[in-house]
């Protein structure tokens, strides 16, 4: 009989393993090591994300009842305790820098340059309860934390991801983000900061966001406008001289106010550093920011970033980079077949099917027929 590996096998080629096993001598997180190998545990994670399994026991559970299947895989059924004092305290860098090396073999084939490239920024909050939350304690009574996600909204992925308490302002950690000089960069009132909007323009980046109700713009010039009821305003102006407790502003060069009508009927300013684009062109730019608040949406309910496997600092980066390498070799993988379109529908074919001997681009048609060896001697009709 022809052999098939099996669909969890299929995914988990797509691994940048080369650079993983650097990643971990790097940080030395096989070190001393007895039992459970960075690698086991990276593939146990895995396995419950991609599994939908909500808990240490029901991951554990789940990779003892494929035992047979998991050397395939270079991997070995592993403890409770051990996988849960591993994510304690294995450095979550390794884990990160694969999330960084997968994002870049997920973008090799994209033919464009940065300046066609449109990044969508925002984060989401997650909750945590328990022992081991202190560190992302924002109230007497309620621990959180957040993920910052700069998103490509033409290849529908992550490029960047940071993992914070929750009481950090968005616009904190945006400072610490990479910025791709000449892309366009889309983000909402969270990252209203006139300096880091003047480090994104330096770069010659285009932004696009809103203003806030109480800034006033000073206009030089005012363009003509289409009349359809959509663009209401089209001007150019110069921002407040001084912010907030009397700071100067650093961004002093025009920028842009673009006054539109949603469909809801809700007016909204928008602001822009390109001065010469289509007015309209600005408003589908910022209309499409909703993309990454259906990426967050879609995270939370196909992967596993709403309950948490540990509540240390170290467990909860760990389990959200593991969770985003899940999403990229999802994507990756749909990438390769043309039979299921929707992202939500391919998840769930794997999941279906994570452990049975199937092929990714094959997951919607009948499994492969079991043939009988011909070499095999038959009595009486049965196959002895």
């Amino acid at each position: 009989m022809r052999h098939y590996n099996s669909v969890f096998h299929d995914l988990l080629k797509r691994v940048a393993w080369s650079r993983f096993d650097r990643l971990v001598d790097e940080h030395g997180a096989d070190k001393h090591v007895r039992r459970l190998s960075t690698k086991s545990q990276f593939i146990a994670l895995l396995y419950g994300q991609l599994s939908g399994a909500v808990s240490l026991r029901e991951i554990v559970g789940g990779l003892e009842s494929h035992a047979a299947r998991l050397y395939h895989v270079g991997a070995r059924p592993v403890s409770r305790s051990t996988l849960c004092d591993a994510n304690a305290r294995r450095s979550s860098e390794v884990f990160a820098g694969l999330f960084r090396e997968m994002v870049a073999r997920a973008g090799r084939g994209l033919r464009r340059s940065v300046s066609e490239a449109t990044y969508l920024i925002d984060a989401t909050g997650v909750r945590l309860s328990g022992a081991g939350c202190d560190w992302a304690r924002f109230s007497h009574q309620a621990c959180g934390a957040k993920v910052h996600v700069v998103y490509d909204a033409d290849a529908e992925r992550p490029i960047y991801a940071a993992v914070t308490p929750a009481n950090v302002n968005d616009i904190t950690a945006a400072k610490a983000m990479p910025i791709a000089a000449g892309a366009t960069y889309v983000f909402d009132l969270g990252y209203y900061d006139f300096g880091w909007w003047a480090a994104l323009d330096k770069a010659g980046c285009r932004i696009v966001t809103r203003f806030k109700s109480h800034t006033k713009l000073t206009v030089t010039s005012q363009q003509a406008v289409s009349g359809d009821g959509i663009v209401l305003f089209d001007r150019i102006g110069l921002l407040p001289a001084r912010m907030a407790a009397s700071r100067r502003n650093r961004f002093g060069d025009p920028v842009r106010e673009i006054t539109v009508r949603t469909q809801t009927g809700k007016v909204l300013r928008l602001l822009t550093n390109d001065l010469d684009a289509p007015a309209q062109e600005i408003a589908d730019l910022y209309k499409r920011r909703w993309a990454i608040e259906l990426f967050f949406r879609w995270v939370k309910q196909t992967l596993r970033i709403r309950h948490f496997l540990g509540n240390s600092e170290n467990a909860v980066r760990i389990q959200i980079a593991v969770a985003l390498i899940a999403y990229l070799l999802l994507r990756m993988a749909q990438a390769d077949q043309k039979l299921v379109q929707s992202p939500l529908a391919f998840a769930r074919l794997v999941r279906a099917n994570l452990m049975h001997r199937r092929r990714t681009d094959s997951l919607t048609r009948p499994p492969p027929a079991k043939t009988a060896d011909p070499r095999q001697m038959t009595l009486l009709g049965m196959e002895i």
